[in-house]
């Protein structure tokens, strides 16, 4: 007879570096993935939704992993679960898919066993595995994210998103992985790159913090990643030039990409000249691609303990109705 409850745990999606703040700067995105996890006599996973075709189905799967992470630094051992996903988040494309596994794998393995973890422990252990703190640090605490990593331990500071900022971001349909992306940036700069990306990292901060949506498209712009990746994204210089000519603040990569993101006043009067001109540049290029408005993500990854008797009869699937969007 299983010692634990059941852990529910609903953990939204992430863009980072926001065009200068590279591997600093995070915002959560209100598109998510659910996770159910349980002991279990043997180890089993339900996985739903499209984005979770070829995901593994074994114990090298990431939730099992990073479950087993969290048992071990609490002392106890569960070496068989039950691991139940949905995710409406898009694989490899720059919305911190991995991220948001990796929190909400952590986060569901620690309400299972009491919360014996703080939330400065899984960040700490998710940026180590990550290896950068801003996608983790916005999916566990929602928001805006500046964040430093030391290789031992993560700081942040959270932001709470100007209410005026709005998103839409434009999703190519191909996948870019991480690696690939980080292949392309060169081992060295110059004095001069640096000042130009840590001068509008500290501008771009400043205006998240003040409210002042004027100064983002001065401010979001980069040197360190997106003129080298450029390549890998067809139209994307064109679209990076000319968006804040159709309506947007600013525009950078999501991530590694492919997607991109672009940051706009809510009161804009030009968002669907500039949904069109993101959709017509891709096409231009022979990318299919799609879009979607979201506002910032306030909240960042939430979890509930549920007794096994309160589960009976009542499917994963069942639970989640009514959230997933449609």
């Amino acid at each position: 007879m299983s010692t634990y409850g059941v852990a529910r745990v609903k953990v939204p999606a992430s863009t980072a570096n926001l065009g200068p703040g590279f591997d600093t700067l995070g915002m959560a995105l209100p598109l998510y993935a659910w996770i159910e996890m349980e002991e279990a006599e043997e180890t089993v996973f339900h996985l739903y939704g499209d984005e979770m075709k070829g995901v593994a189905r074994d114990k090298s799967n990431l939730l099992y992993q990073v479950a087993q992470m969290v048992f071990a630094e609490a002392g106890v051992t569960v070496p068989e679960i039950s691991i139940s996903m949905y995710s409406e988040i898009p694989l490899t494309r720059g919305l911190g898919s991995s991220a948001s596994a990796i929190i909400g794998g952590m986060v569901a393995a620690n309400t299972m066993i009491g919360s014996p973890l703080d939330d400065a422990k899984l960040f700490d252990m998710a940026t180590q595995l990550e290896k950068h703190p801003d996608n983790v640090g916005a999916s566990l605490f929602g928001g805006i994210i500046t964040a430093v990593w030391d290789g031992d331990h993560a700081d942040y500071v959270r932001l709470e998103p100007p209410q005026d900022l709005e998103v839409l971001v434009v999703i190519p349909e191909f996948e870019l992985e991480t690696t690939k992306a980080r292949g392309v940036l060169p081992t060295e700069i110059s004095v001069s790159d640096a000042v130009y990306n840590i001068s509008r990292t500290s501008l771009m901060t400043a205006s998240f913090a003040s409210g002042r949506l004027d100064l983002i498209s001065r401010a979001m712009q980069d040197r360190l990643h997106q003129p080298y990746r450029a390549a890998l994204i067809p139209g994307m210089e064109k679209l990076l030039a000319e968006a804040p000519k159709h309506g947007a603040l600013g525009i950078a990569l999501s991530g590694a990409g492919p997607t991109l993101l672009c940051l706009v006043d809510r009161h804009e009067s030009r968002k669907r000249e500039l949904e069109a001109f993101l959709i017509n540049t891709m096409q231009e290029h022979g990318i299919s691609a799609q879009t979607c408005w979201l506002m910032p993500c306030t909240s960042g990854v939430t979890s509930e303990l549920l007794e096994r008797n309160e589960m009976q009869n009542v499917s994963f699937l069942d639970m989640i109705k009514g959230e997933v969007r449609s």
